[in-house]
């Protein structure tokens, strides 16, 4: 037979109480399987800068919100945070959301729903961080900060914080079912 035992952790609950063990379980996925890049949400660029500062084996993109989420112009990553996470060397991309973008503003206007938000919702079916994992995948992907042929590991959370660490192998959004998600490695378990 031919297989490989591995862990995943589960947590007893999602947030942000998570993220510490959730970076350190990234960045020693990582270091064991010489992933080149590690992938993170982060908002206010806290778990962005705690990231850049326990992921040494590993190229850290940060992905932020897109400016406009909360409110017109608005970017919720201030600048002294971006310099302080690019200063750890990390990257920071700030670009449309690849699960929000015209058809949110088709639900917003028309009071519909569109497919890429249903997507995200059926991801959230694993939970809020896988669909945030996949979605700054795709996002990183259409940057070209990371290569739709070499996996890396994406990690996302729920509300603030990080909980949920994959290792995948990302798509561009043109392409969203090419991507595979080949380890889960952290999730909150969810009841």
């Amino acid at each position: 037979m031919s297989y490989d035992t591995r862990t995943c952790v589960y947590f007893h609950k999602p947030g942000r109480e998570n993220t510490q063990k959730t970076l350190e379980i990234a960045a020693q996925g990582a270091e064991d399987s010489g992933i080149e890049t590690v992938l993170v949400a982060s908002t206010s660029g806290e778990v962005g800068l705690m990231a850049a500062r326990i992921i040494s084996a590993a190229r850290v993109v940060v992905v932020t919100h897109s400016t406009g989420f909360i409110e017109p112009d608005f970017q919720q990553l201030e600048p002294e945070m971006r310099k302080k996470i690019q200063d750890e060397g990390a990257h920071v991309l700030t670009c449309q959301h690849a699960m929000g973008g015209v058809g949110r503003a088709v639900r917003k206007k028309l009071d519909t729903y569109q497919l890429e938000e249903i997507m995200a919702y059926t991801l959230r079916i694993f939970s809020e961080g896988m669909k945030v994992a996949v979605e700054i995948a795709m996002m990183a992907a259409d940057a070209g900060l990371v290569s739709t042929q070499v996996p890396c590991i994406s990690v996302g959370g729920t509300g603030q914080g990080a909980d949920t660490a994959v290792l995948l192998r990302p798509a561009h959004a043109q392409n969203f079912f090419d991507m595979k998600i080949l380890e889960i490695l952290a999730k909150p378990r969810l009841i």
